[in-house]
């Protein structure tokens, strides 16, 4: 997929820095993950080799060869009664919003879900994250349901808004 010299394309490990990037700017300042120490580029290869190992697709989203967002999907649960069901994640750099990767990025994914059989894709959102709730719902994803002050940053109670798409 490429418009805009937007590029999607596999994650190879020489994008892992990149991830890392992204990822840690999250942990530092926002609720979008429920971390608060920094991750070490050694902890984030061990990431990306355990998604590899599974099977699990991690994409990325790169403009001008520089990886700007990132998307990946896994297990919802372990047990074997939701082999069909998956738990997605897309993540921007902060410099590169606003700019349709999202979009690009959440479109790929559910493609890929669809064609490796998956029966639905979850979301587990901050609920002050209101931008990427809206985002999930123009692609057809549902609230389900809320669970309340399940998670614990910058001094307060977090609530998660759990999202659903049907892959049909």
């Amino acid at each position: 997929m490429s418009s805009n010299n937007l590029k999607i394309r596999i994650a190879s490990a020489e994008d892992v820095p990149a991830i890392l990037e992204i990822v840690n700017h999250e942990i530092l300042h926002s609720t979008v993950l429920y971390e608060y120490e920094p991750r070490s580029l050694k902890t984030q290869l061990a990431w990306f080799k355990e998604k590899q190992e599974a099977n699990w697709p991690i994409i990325v989203a790169e403009i001008n060869s520089r990886v700007v967002g990132f998307g990946t999907y896994g297990s919802f649960r372990a047990r074997p009664a939701y082999q069909n069901s998956i738990e997605h994640s897309v993540y921007v750099h902060k410099d590169h919003r606003g700019k349709a990767i999202g979009n690009a990025l959440l479109i790929a994914l559910i493609q890929r879900a669809k064609s490796n059989g998956f029966h639905t894709m979850i979301a587990g959102i901050d609920s002050s994250n209101m931008g990427s709730v809206e985002f999930h719902r123009k692609f057809g994803f549902e609230v389900v349901g809320t669970f309340k002050e399940v998670g614990f940053k910058f001094d307060k109670w977090l609530d998660v808004v759990f999202m659903q798409l049907l892959l049909r």
